[in-house]
């Protein structure tokens, strides 16, 4: 990537922050990660920022709005519905992955529990920013 890649990262576990801030550090990957803990919170980051991340990256599990309500809101709005979005979650629910995969997410991945399967989302991800 010639760039720092920009990315929002909506997720509320402190843990999962830091092993994905981590994972993109040692895979090499130049990056400014803004993290928002509160799905309450994204529209008005979105809308208060001139620039847009090149890739968010969510849990559906958040406080106060879940995330297939954030999901629905930036998908619905076309100023924001074309920055992808990757989401990385414990939900193994075949509802979810189809509902937010029929809303328009780049992709649906369960977290990983090992360094291996951090770093194999981890360039998932920038294939995507990649690809688009």
């Amino acid at each position: 990537m010639d760039k720092k890649l920009h990315v929002l990262l909506i997720e509320d576990d402190a843990d999962d922050v830091e092993l994905l801030q981590d994972a993109f550090a040692n895979n090499g990957v130049e990056h400014v990660m803004h993290v928002i803990n509160d799905g309450g919170l994204v529209t008005g980051y979105l809308q208060a920022n001139k620039t847009y991340p090149d890739i968010i990256v969510m849990d559906l599990n958040l406080p106060k709005v879940h995330g297939r309500e954030v999901l629905k809101e930036i998908k619905s709005a076309p100023v924001y519905d074309k920055i992808p979005v990757v989401i990385l979650t414990t939900s193994s629910s075949p509802d979810d992955r189809k509902y937010t995969l029929d809303l328009g997410a780049a992709d649906y991945i369960i977290k990983p529990t090992t360094s291996k399967g951090l770093y194999n989302a981890v360039s998932i991800i920038t294939d995507i920013v990649a690809k688009s």
